[in-house]
């Protein structure tokens, strides 16, 4: 039997998988490495090479059965996976810039690969999970982490743009003086926009906007005297899942933000669903559940045909890259006839 293997390079880790024809994944959970993408290319590469053994050995199948590899990194990157003359994000070593990193895994592997960005992978993998690889369906997904990221997925296609950078959905303003409670807010984001749904929805706007934002109204609460902000920012998330009303407050925010960005996708491709990942949806079932009813909450009045159109998470969230990356490559596979 033939294989398809997923390759999810981080800057600080990378994520293996592997799938058969029929779209069966070999690996459950993460098979994972740190990434040593600072040490560069030529390093980076033969990790990759060695990772890839070791993620078949631990499926039970020979390397020489994997016919095709999909892989996602983090942009900014073109289509076909030749990364920013600026360096990409977390790639820290003066030559990746301008790196042909699908063409460099190519060659070292020998075997045909396919590229994504990574949110554009996760946003694959989602609409696969939900709906299947012919389903003729579009779906929307954002993945909120230190960053947003996001893809759109058209009749089960990754819409990736003129030059690879369809589905930067984090960057898209968001109408935020309609969220009630932020009064006087500003919310600039690193991109140098304000107001883009990064600047909300993120743990970076945690840590730099809406935590400062709501400590200032109370300054009695306990986060306040936290000195460093980021520990300050990453434990807002548990404090909300235990009930905190000020860590709530900062979750409806972000909620609310993505309630008005969901408005403004279904008037732009009237999608058959969207899909929330990243980690507020890794909190407890009763909070997910909460956060995604809040991003409800948050829209505006919708025409009563559109009223219906569900919110997913993310399954299988940790590993969402790299299986989007094996999607990819193995419908590529298929087209050719290797599998």
């Amino acid at each position: 039997m033939k294989f398809v293997a997923g390759v999810d390079l981080g800057g600080t880790a990378v994520n293996y998988t592997l799938v058969t024809p029929e779209g069966k994944f070999l690996i459950d959970g993460l098979c994972e490495h740190p990434a040593l993408t600072k040490q560069g290319p030529t390093v980076c590469l033969q990790q990759i090479e060695d990772g890839l053994a070791i993620a078949a050995h631990r499926a039970g199948i020979a390397t020489v059965d994997i016919v095709a590899v999909g892989l996602d990194t983090p942009g900014p990157a073109s289509a076909t996976g030749v990364l920013s003359k600026r360096g990409s994000t977390n790639f820290a070593h003066e030559e990746w810039k301008g790196f042909d990193v699908r063409a460099g895994i190519e060659k070292k592997l020998e075997k045909p690969v396919t590229y994504l960005n990574d949110a554009n992978a996760a946003a694959l993998w989602g609409h696969f999970a939900m709906f299947g690889s012919n389903s003729g369906k579009t779906s929307i997904s954002v993945v909120i982490g230190t960053g947003t990221g996001g893809g759109v997925i058209m009749e089960d296609k990754v819409l990736k743009g003129r030059v690879g950078f369809g589905g930067e959905l984090g960057h898209c303003l968001v109408p935020f003086h309609a969220i009630k409670g932020i009064e006087g807010i500003a919310a600039p984001c690193n991109c140098g926009r304000n107001g883009d749904l990064e600047s909300f929805a993120s743990l970076t706007a945690i840590e730099r906007t809406l935590l400062p934002y709501f400590l200032k109204k109370h300054p009695e609460h306990p986060l306040a005297k936290e000195k460093d902000p980021h520990k300050a920012a990453i434990a807002v998330r548990g404090l909300a899942d235990r009930g905190d009303e000020l860590c709530k407050d900062i979750f409806r925010v972000q909620a609310h933000a993505l309630g008005l960005f969901c408005d403004v996708m279904i008037n732009t491709f009237d999608p058959d669903a969207f899909i929330i990942g990243g980690g507020v949806l890794e909190a407890s079932p009763a909070f997910a559940e909460w956060f995604l009813a809040e991003i409800h909450q948050g829209m505006p009045t919708q025409r009563e045909e559109q009223l219906d159109i569900p919110i997913y998470a993310m399954p299988n969230g940790d590993t969402a890259g790299a299986r989007g990356a094996a999607v990819d490559a193995l419908a590529m596979a298929k087209e050719k006839g290797l599998v």
